[in-house]
């Protein structure tokens, strides 16, 4: 595979083994797109070579194997990023911009994070259904190790406690019952509680229909409500309109704020800016730029660990609740 890919792309030079691309080819950044329990041992070994490394989600499987990337990364003068591209989408980047410029009147006072998953026509998800030693399998945390992440991470940005308290409740759908798979978790709910100034919700869900990606923001004068399908950003007025007005008035001003992000959308397509992994091209030029430049990273290492500590939280939680 290696070869055909070489040849295809002219490729010059071709390694089967890590060590031997990093001292040969002596990469300024490696991309580690392998499963999540190699991220750990490759990424250490990028960074002991002097690459900075952009890892794929989710970033390691322990929050301790976080920290110490983290902390090489630093003693080394490297920089480090996970690939939470949704959170660089245009519409997410739009959500940001209104929340820096005040539109919740503060920061926000709850969250809740749809991520649905679709187990019956991806076919990632029949890949893994149709092998029993499929990688996913050997994750602690499965199948909801390597998804949840993209959900986690657009509350983690918002939470003002790198600790906060997380409840946890998972099960197994009956779809997968009724395929004699009982050891998937493929629901989960999650209530988090950061120091009694913001709650979060979470919500994954393969039975979910329709299957959404939607973060929702609320604050303590207007909310706001990303839908990372449609990519589109809808303001939530704080304030009720008298009598009628409300029932008459404001679900015409909701249908504009969806017409206005159609049209916004197909502007965007026009002017061929609007590709599937817009969020990713994003990301990955910000963490260029900022190797570059010495600019700050896209991602603040403390969002990655925090992101990575309410995930050890929650499959400790299910371990604990499974008698795993």
């Amino acid at each position: 595979m290696v070869k055909q890919f070489a040849e295809r792309f002219e490729v010059t030079h071709q390694f089967t083994e890590l060590d031997e691309l990093l001292a040969n080819a002596k990469p300024d950044v490696v991309h580690i797109t392998t499963p999540p329990q190699s991220h750990y041992r490759l990424a250490k070994m990028c960074l002991s070579y002097g690459a900075h490394v952009y890892v794929e989600k989710p970033f390691t499987v322990t929050v301790a194997e976080a920290e110490d990337l983290i902390s090489t990364a630093q003693n080394s003068n490297l920089r480090i990023t996970v690939g939470h591209d949704d959170q660089f989408s245009h519409a997410a980047r739009q959500m940001r911009s209104l929340v820096a410029t005040g539109y919740l009147g503060g920061p926000p006072a709850h969250i809740e994070s749809h991520y649905g998953y679709d187990l019956v026509s991806s076919p990632y998800a029949k890949a893994l259904l149709g092998d029993r030693d499929h990688w996913v399998r050997h994750l602690p945390g499965g199948l909801l190790q390597n998804t949840i992440s993209h959900g986690i991470a657009r509350i983690a940005e918002f939470l003002p406690s790198d600790k906060p308290t997380v409840v946890v409740n998972a099960f197994v759908s009956p779809q997968l019952r009724r395929r004699s798979e009982g050891h998937i978790f493929d629901e989960l709910r999650v209530i988090i509680n950061a120091n009694d100034e913001v709650t979060a919700y979470f919500t994954f869900s393969s039975e979910m229909r329709p299957s959404l990606h939607q973060l929702r923001l609320y604050g303590h004068r207007n909310g706001l409500m990303l839908d990372e399908d449609q990519q589109i950003v809808l303001r939530l007025p704080g304030q009720r309109r008298k009598s009628y007005l409300e029932k008459l008035v404001s679900p015409i001003e909701s249908g504009l704020r969806l017409v206005h992000g159609g049209v916004t959308n197909t502007g965007r397509f026009l002017r061929r800016d609007f590709h599937v992994k817009s969020g990713m091209n994003f990301l990955i030029t910000a963490f260029y730029e900022s190797i570059r430049s010495a600019q700050p990273l896209p991602i603040p290492y403390f969002e990655i660990l925090r992101v990575s500590r309410i995930m050890d939280a929650i499959f400790s939680r299910i371990a604990a609740d499974s008698g795993g």
